[in-house]
């Protein structure tokens, strides 16, 4: 798998919301839209990425931790992606939800 692609992959995903489905938790829905700031987020380090996918982040906006993260299926939606870094055979998921629904 080319990692290199798998990130640029996840970073143009989670800036625009095109190329895969973003799914809110009932918590995110409750807050306004512009708080929740997924796709400006760019703090990614050895922490919170260790595979240097961009797949996970962590956001604190007025006291409230929000998670993202991206998870990879195939195109049935059944299993997990057999190469992330093509895009004709992912799915790319995003759950974004408050840290205490986790």
């Amino acid at each position: 798998m080319n990692t290199d692609k798998i990130r640029k992959l996840n970073d143009s995903f989670r800036q625009s919301f095109i190329g895969g489905q973003v799914l809110l938790t009932q918590g995110i829905r409750t807050l306004p839209e512009q708080d929740v700031k997924v796709q400006r987020f760019h703090d990614f380090n050895r922490k919170n990425d260790p595979y240097q996918e961009h797949d996970f982040g962590k956001i604190e906006h007025k006291g409230i931790n929000v998670f993202w993260k991206i998870d990879y299926y195939d195109k049935d939606n059944r299993f997990r992606s057999p190469d992330p870094s093509n895009p004709n055979r992912t799915n790319r998921v995003m759950t974004i939800m408050r840290s205490d629904e986790y």
